[in-house]
């Protein structure tokens, strides 16, 4: 199932987004397509702000293609007028196909020479939007990465495999756990993150946590922080604030007052 709203800090003041599971072909390289399109009022803005998972993202919308590198922070980016976007967040073993150094694209968004693939998504997303043109265009999207990566290999999975336990299982809280988990050392570990990813391990875990508690503090306003604090592995209340309050850059109960009022 597809996490419907983590990443995202303000949903409700969001355009429509959609997020798509990839065809079979396509999932070892993306973990899911995400789509919007908007068009808003003249003078209006819609402010997209995000904790985003770790990862890059390749993204085609109405004006170009980009990619997205790593964040190590929050992010945002202010819509207006009328556009849509496809994006497709990268698994680690499709990294390798844009870039030998994704560390080199942290918090960067730089733009791809595609015009070929720009044509084909848009003239597939269509005009009105539609579910039918929602998944044409991440078909199409998904067709062009497979036949620009090929197939992962075996490294390429293995980072997939970290990333996954990484974003996802809660009992993870330090980097040696999770080479365990694996079967592996924490030096490969490293190596596979500069390699597929670019951040390290620590961070991925770190970043699933501080979702995690965005999107606890946002479904329950009345959430005991402490309590939150010490289910999400940190040492305690004051260890989430400082964590939150240097990602985010507002401390979890100033984020409580914004996201609920």
């Amino acid at each position: 199932m597809l996490p419907s709203s983590r990443g995202t800090l303000y949903p409700k003041r969001l355009p429509d987004l959609y997020r798509l599971e990839p065809p079979p072909g396509a999932r070892a390289l993306v973990r899911w397509f995400w789509i919007s399109s908007w068009n808003l009022s003249d003078g209006s803005v819609s402010r997209q702000q995000l904790i985003a998972f770790p990862a890059l993202n390749l993204v085609v919308e109405s004006t170009m293609v980009g990619l997205s590198g790593p964040t190590t922070r929050t992010s945002h980016r202010d819509l207006s007028g009328n556009g849509w976007v496809v994006g497709a967040l990268l698994r680690p073993a499709a990294v390798p196909a844009f870039t030998d150094d994704p560390a080199s694209l942290r918090d960067e968004y730089v733009a791809l020479a595609e015009p070929e693939l720009h044509a084909r998504v848009g003239e597939s997303f269509g005009d009105p939007p539609s579910e039918l043109g929602r998944r044409a265009a991440s078909e199409v999207l998904a067709d062009w990465l497979i036949a620009r990566v090929g197939d992962p290999t075996p490294d390429a999975l293995q980072a997939n495999r970290m990333a996954e336990l990484a974003e996802a299982d809660p009992v993870l809280l330090r980097v040696g756990e999770l080479a365990e988990r694996l079967g592996t050392s924490e030096r490969t570990l490293q190596r596979l993150a500069s390699r597929y990813v670019g951040l390290g391990p620590a961070a991925l875990i770190r970043r699933r946590r501080l979702q995690e508690a965005a999107e606890r503090i946002r479904a329950d306003p009345d959430a005991d922080l402490a309590s939150l604090a010490a289910e999400l592995g940190y040492t305690d209340q004051a260890h989430l604030t400082n964590e939150f309050t240097r990602v985010l850059g507002l401390s979890p109960a100033g984020y409580r007052k914004d996201a609920v009022g």
